[in-house]
């Protein structure tokens, strides 16, 4: 049985195929290198949230999609220890998918943890035009939404709609604890 890594280098392979994409032709549309593709695709790195969100806006994907294709079914009883999660080596951002998405629901909710003193940024959104709802937990985010910053602590909701560039920012001393319910 494959891990997880290789699964998901498998489905991003694939989807790079089913476009009928050379690897030059997706390093251009998402932004990232022909070598880093290659070690993505080869399961020789683990990605980023920063990578993973540039090939995402590439296949017009949200993240939490691309991740339920590397799962192997769909369950409508999600137990703890079968929801998936995911870390980002670099900023130790985590994202487990609490509710994974499903063709047959409109909903998915993911729990996220961005420690203290962290940024993780995308770009552009993977689906623009997607209603997020984000709630802390626990700690404090201050969250960029197409470039308006908003501080949230532990009880805030934000509500929105992303079309451009977003930011989550934890400061030094304190990260965050997050729901985020994508419609």
């Amino acid at each position: 049985m494959l891990n997880y890594t290789s699964r998901l280098a498998n489905r991003l392979s694939s989807l790079r195929h089913e476009r009928g994409w050379s690897l030059d032709q997706l390093a251009k549309a998402s932004g990232l290198s022909r070598a880093s593709l290659s070690r993505l695709e080869n399961a020789e790195v683990s990605p980023t949230a920063d990578s993973l969100g540039k090939l995402c806006a590439a296949f017009g994907l949200p993240m939490s999609r691309l991740l339920m294709m590397v799962e192997d079914s769909f369950a409508a009883h999600v137990p703890f220890d079968a929801q998936p999660e995911w870390e980002d080596p670099e900023t130790g951002f985590t994202r487990r998918s609490v509710s994974p998405p499903a063709t047959q629901l409109a909903a998915e909710v993911i729990e996220a943890h961005l420690p203290p003193g962290k940024t993780v940024s995308y770009a552009q959104p993977p689906k623009p035009g997607q209603e997020h709802h984000l709630i802390v937990l626990d700690g404090e985010l201050t969250l960029s939404v197409d470039g308006v910053d908003h501080r949230l602590t532990a009880g805030d909701c934000l509500r929105y709609q992303l079309y451009g560039a977003s930011r989550f920012d934890t400061p030094a001393q304190r990260g965050a604890r997050y729901i985020l319910v994508l419609v």
